[in-house]
C-alpha cells in the first residue's frame, strides 16, 4: 500500500470486514480519518444491512474516528445513490481526504464498480484485505478478540436461524458449504461489537428478528444502562 496518503477514510456498514480495514491501515501506518456509511432515509439504518444509526454512531466513537453519513431515499434508484454518493466524496476530498479504502475481499466486479465509480473524483481506491484467504480471516478475527454479530443472514444461502448469533468458531463451523467464512458472497452480514482497536466494548441486546424482502433481519439495541436504573 502506498504511504503517502494524508487522509484515509474507509467505507463500512459496520460489520468484520471494514473493521479489518482500518485496523490493517492503521497496522501499515496509513491515517484513517473516518468512516462513510449509507443509511436510509425514514428508517435511520444502515442500507441494506438493517444496522441502526446509533450503533453506527457508537460503533465509530468506539474506533475514535468520525462517522461521515450519505442518506439516500427508500428504494433509492441507482441512479440517485451515484449522485448522493458522489456529493459526498466531493465534501470529503474538499476536507483533504485523499483515498477511499474498501473491505472487499475477492469480488472482481465489486472491486471495478468501486474503482470506476472513484476514477476521476481525486479519491484514490485501496483495498486492504484484497486477496486474503477467508477461512484464515475468519479465524484470526476471532483469535485477536473480536466479537460481532450476525445482523442480516440470507436464507437461500445459510440456514435463517443464525440470524442474531455471535460469529465465532461455533457458527464457523455450522455453515454448511459451500458458505464463505467470511459472508462475500452475500451469506451474512456482522455488527462488530469490540476488538483490539476499540476503545470501550459496545454493550447491545438482540431485538426482534424478522424476514423482509427475502432476508432475515436480527434488530440490535444499545443496552441503556441509565435506563434501567
Amino acid at each position: 500500500m502506498d504511504f503517502d496518503y494524508r487522509r484515509v477514510i474507509v467505507a463500512t456498514s459496520g460489520g468484520k470486514d471494514s473493521t479489518l480495514a482500518v485496523a490493517e491501515l492503521r497496522a501499515a501506518g496509513l491515517p484513517v480519518s473516518g468512516l462513510l456509511c449509507t443509511m436510509t432515509e425514514g428508517y435511520e439504518r444502515v442500507s441494506m444491512h438493517g444496522v441502526r444509526q446509533a450503533l453506527m454512531a457508537a460503533q465509530a466513537a468506539a474506533l475514535g474516528l468520525p462517522l461521515h453519513t450519505v442518506w439516500i431515499p427508500q428504494n433509492c434508484p441507482n441512479a440517485i445513490y451515484e449522485q448522493r454518493m458522489a456529493a459526498a466524496v466531493a465534501a470529503l476530498v474538499a476536507d483533504g481526504c485523499d483515498a477511499i479504502a474498501f473491505g472487499d475481499l475477492f469480488l472482481q466486479d465489486v472491486r471495478a464498480y468501486r474503482e470506476q465509480r472513484m476514477a476521476g473524483s481525486g479519491l484514490a481506491t485501496l483495498f486492504p484485505l484484497w486477496g486474503k484467504d477467508t477461512a484464515k480471516l475468519a479465524q484470526s478475527f476471532i483469535s485477536q478478540g473480536y466479537e460481532a454479530i450476525l445482523v442480516t443472514v440470507d436464507p437461500r444461502q445459510i440456514p435463517a436461524e443464525l440470524a442474531g448469533r455471535p460469529y465465532d468458531r461455533q457458527l464457523l463451523a455450522e455453515l454448511p458449504p459451500p458458505a464463505d467464512p467470511c459472508g462475500e458472497n452475500g451469506e451474512f452480514h456482522t455488527f462488530v461489537c469490540n476488538g483490539p482497536i476499540f476503545q470501550m466494548p459496545l454493550e447491545v441486546e438482540r431485538g426482534e428478528v424478522v424476514e423482509r424482502d427475502g432476508f432475515t433481519f436480527a434488530d440490535l439495541m444499545l443496552i441503556d444502562h441509565q435506563a434501567t436504573t
